[in-house]
């Protein structure tokens, strides 16, 4: 296996973004997009990248905009929104694939936001497949447990107030994720407060989703109060052609996913059964 971790791929606009190919020794022209989570880097997807490639995939992962190496020295002023992500840097990313790796096979993962908006992207038409793990919609009232209070707190008064005070949205002060640039967060707390989250939101090219005709995967797990079935099913009811998992760890012999445990290494059992979907379709 060879890891090339310098590359940068233009985005739709041009953007620079900061990617990692994983590449297995023998390949056999399949290719998996990991689109990450909000505010999560590309780092955190290695595990399953390396898993993969030793099964013969070629993995590129890579970083939105504001976000990881692809982040500016400072976010403040950095202007970027939330639907540059699908618009512009996931459409990027997979025209950069089909271009330099004329891939036989082209499949995405996408975690939470990287499976809702990849329905915005306008060349779906080169992907065989997706999988999305916690790939839910942020209104509020769709959570479960304390989550939904803590949403109410977060995209009613923490992104806005902060954002505007700071210029970005401190969150790795608060949480475990990344900053994120003021645009991205304003525009995502917007999206968490309307009933059909991004869906409802009609400045988007939303036709797109009925567009996506590769079979979808859409996991949820039974610990992750963010991503409920419930949440799951109001976001990816958007594409035409899902099939819906419902995972809970204890029968797996795992102790906890949450939102963003499936990535992990002990989620390792879950991984052969996501490849013999994708190998299926």
């Amino acid at each position: 296996m060879q890891i090339n971790e310098s590359l940068t791929i233009p985005a739709s606009d041009g953007f620079a973004l900061a990617a990692t190919v994983h590449e297995p020794d023998a390949a056999t022209g399949k290719v998996i997009i990991i689109n990450s989570a909000t505010a999560v880097p590309r780092a955190f997807y290695s595990s399953i990248a390396g898993w993969l490639c030793e099964k013969g995939y070629t993995v590129v992962t890579y970083d939105y905009r504001g976000i990881g190496d692809s982040r500016p020295n400072s976010l403040k002023n950095f202007r970027a929104r939330m639907r540059d992500w699908g618009l512009n840097d996931m459409q990027g990313v997979v025209d950069w694939v089909v271009k330099t790796m004329h891939p036989q096979k082209l499949y995405l993962i996408g975690h939470s936001a990287g499976g809702q908006q990849a329905g915005l992207i306008n060349n779906s038409e080169h992907i065989d497949a997706m999988a999305t793990m916690s790939a839910q919609s942020g209104y509020w009232k769709l959570q479960g447990g304390n989550e939904r209070f803590k949403n109410i707190l977060q995209v009613n008064l923490l992104i806005p107030i902060l954002s505007r005070l700071c210029g970005y949205f401190p969150w790795s002060k608060l949480a475990s994720g990344e900053d994120l640039p003021k645009g991205v967060a304003i525009e995502w707390a917007g999206w968490c407060r309307q009933p059909l989250y991004l869906l409802g939101d009609d400045t988007l090219p939303l036709d797109r989703f009925k567009q996506f005709n590769a079979p979808v995967l859409a996991y949820s797990f039974e610990d992750d109060n963010w991503g409920t079935p419930k949440a799951v099913r109001a976001m990816m009811c958007a594409f035409p052609n899902v099939e819906y998992w419902h995972i809970s760890p204890n029968d797996h012999g795992i102790d906890r996913l949450g939102h963003v445990g499936f990535f992990r290494d002990k989620a390792e059992p879950l991984w052969s059964k996501l490849l013999d979907w994708l190998e299926t379709h």
